[in-house]
């Protein structure tokens, strides 16, 4: 009987912890999907992939290094940067990171730092819908350390239907469609 209660506890638990979790991704789409949106239009970088690279490595907004920095893309320093800097424990210890001012320059600076860098450049010959490739296609520039990267983008993409929001970057559904696709879906 005991051991029921722990595994009914833990199931409790865990169904909580990770209605929270979805909690706080929806509002970090809600809040930051126009940015992201505006940035595709803009530089290329499909909107879903931006949201769900934010979501995963800004811990939808909640992380260390989001609370530290507005830095929503785990954007390391390199030599090329001039802004400011904050240090945090990534792949090493006291890593430098870039330091925004707001999120919007963070999401600014991830479109650019993609735009311009050459080994993204492949990216960009892809098409914008096929953030299955696009996913990929960051882990083999070297975007992140984890091997899991690309299929957790893909699973992000496709849990919080992020896909419409580069359907909608290129006009190819409407805000309206989307609304209804997600009420009918929720």
């Amino acid at each position: 009987m005991r051991k029921l209660i722990f595994i009914l506890l833990g199931l409790i638990l865990s169904i909580t912890s990770t209605a929270q979790y979805d909690s706080s991704v929806y509002n970090y789409i809600h809040t930051y999907k126009d940015i992201a949106i505006v940035e595709m239009i803009r530089t290329g970088v499909p909107a879903a992939i931006t949201i769900a690279q934010g979501i995963l490595e800004a811990k939808a907004g909640k992380s260390e290094l989001v609370l530290k920095s507005n830095n929503h893309f785990g954007i390391k320093c390199k030599i090329t940067w001039t802004g400011e800097r904050v240090y945090y424990n990534d792949d090493a210890q006291g890593e430098c990171f870039r330091k925004y001012a707001s999120a919007t320059e963070s999401f600014k600076d991830h479109s650019n730092f993609l735009k311009v860098n050459s080994r993204y450049a492949f990216l960009f010959t892809l098409d914008p819908t096929d953030y299955s490739a696009w996913a990929y296609g960051l882990k083999q520039a070297g975007y992140a350390t984890d091997p899991r990267y690309a299929p957790l983008l893909i699973q992000c993409i496709e849990k919080y239907r992020l896909q419409d929001y580069t359907l909608l970057a290129l006009s190819i559904i409407t805000t309206q469609h989307q609304e209804q696709n997600h009420l009918s879906n929720n």
